[in-house]
């Protein structure tokens, strides 16, 4: 007799990238703080990451959220942000997915109108603002992480395309921004592979010229993402609209225009004197799913204006299931796994 392993989900998406919410099944994580949690995840229990975003259950495409008990009692919930490249500390459309999930399975009350809640992230606190009509989470607004420009156009040589002008941003993670139109790209889905092939070898060519470190945290890990940018259009006094996209992993460019690319972007058009606080940025992805940046004010950071900013998304439940895991199956490695799971299911 073998044992079946087994946890659910909640599987959600915002702007078109699906977040597989881990609702229960999970045994309490050691830790003083959701980010000791995430650490102990990355170090010791990786299973549930690569079960969920590698076949047979899932694809790189993917991420993966776990809700966890809050360790701060300002929060109602804690979530760890689970992606292909490792354990981002912070991420918008994962706490959009996330936020949205806890309302619609009912582990926060959900009430018409708007209503505030606080989250925890590997990050800290996260201030949340959930707009509910007729009993459906229409959008949700978190905040995005204080973001900064580090480099300002700097140029690099990238092989088989050239000499390549990018900035670097921090945003939850150091993200390269480079102009689309510049490169060729008029940010349309056909261009989606070479986008990322593109992405791909230029921030390849960075990461063997140079490192990134943040004013205050130090050694956040080496730049994983890289934000294309198309022309801005103003639709009014302030609001504006650029295409985007942003790439997380070789092969990999997001659906949606990602909260942290978002507010990326926003630091960027400070740093350029194009955007001001009470200012708002659309950003619409190639498929035509946006994110709306809010410029809310500028604070100082070591030597960096820093912009404080919220994203507001809206994300939709797509299923609510049981994951079973065989550890007979030979396509399955649950070893890094198992000691984490509570729920086992004999067979015979």
């Amino acid at each position: 007799m073998t044992q079946e392993l087994s946890f659910q989900i909640i599987d959600t998406h915002a702007g078109g990238d699906v977040s597989r919410i881990v609702v229960s099944g999970i045994n309490a994580l050691p830790g003083e703080t959701v980010r000791d949690q995430m650490e102990y995840l990355r170090d010791d229990a990786d299973g549930l990451r690569t079960l969920l975003l590698e076949e047979p259950y899932g694809i790189p495409e993917m991420s993966v959220d776990l809700v966890v008990p809050p360790t701060d009692p300002q929060a109602q919930a804690g979530y760890i942000i689970m992606e292909v490249m490792g354990y981002p500390i912070y991420s918008g459309s994962n706490t959009i997915c996330t936020a949205t999930a806890l309302l619609e399975s009912g582990m926060i009350p959900k009430y018409e109108g708007r209503q505030q809640f606080v989250l925890e992230s590997p990050a800290g606190l996260v201030q949340i603002e959930a707009n509910v009509e007729n009993g459906v989470v229409e959008t949700i607004t978190c905040e995005g992480l204080p973001s900064y420009i580090d480099t300002y156009r700097a140029t690099i040589h990238v092989p088989l395309i050239g000499d390549v002008t990018y900035s670097v941003a921090y945003s939850g993670g150091f993200y390269a921004l480079v102009d689309a139109t510049e490169l060729g790209f008029e940010l349309t889905r056909d261009e989606e592979s070479r986008l990322a092939h593109c992405a791909q070898a230029i921030v390849e060519a960075i990461l063997q010229e140079r490192g990134f470190s943040h004013y205050s945290l130090g050694d956040v890990g080496p730049l994983p993402f890289l934000h294309f940018m198309g022309p801005v259009e103003q639709i009014a006094g302030d609001h504006y609209r650029s295409r985007s996209a942003t790439y997380v992993h070789p092969g990999v460019i997001c659906r949606s225009t990602t909260g942290t690319g978002t507010s990326a972007r926003m630091a960027l058009m400070h740093h350029e004197g194009r955007m001001q606080p009470g200012d708002r940025l659309e950003t619409v992805s190639l498929r035509g799913s946006s994110f709306v940046g809010s410029f809310t004010r500028v604070s100082k950071g070591g030597p960096h204006d820093v912009v404080e900013n919220t994203i507001t998304g809206k994300s939709y439940v797509l299923a609510r299931s049981q994951i079973v895991v065989n550890p007979d199956d030979p396509l399955v490695d649950s070893s890094q796994l198992r000691h984490i799971l509570t729920s086992h299911v004999p067979r015979g």
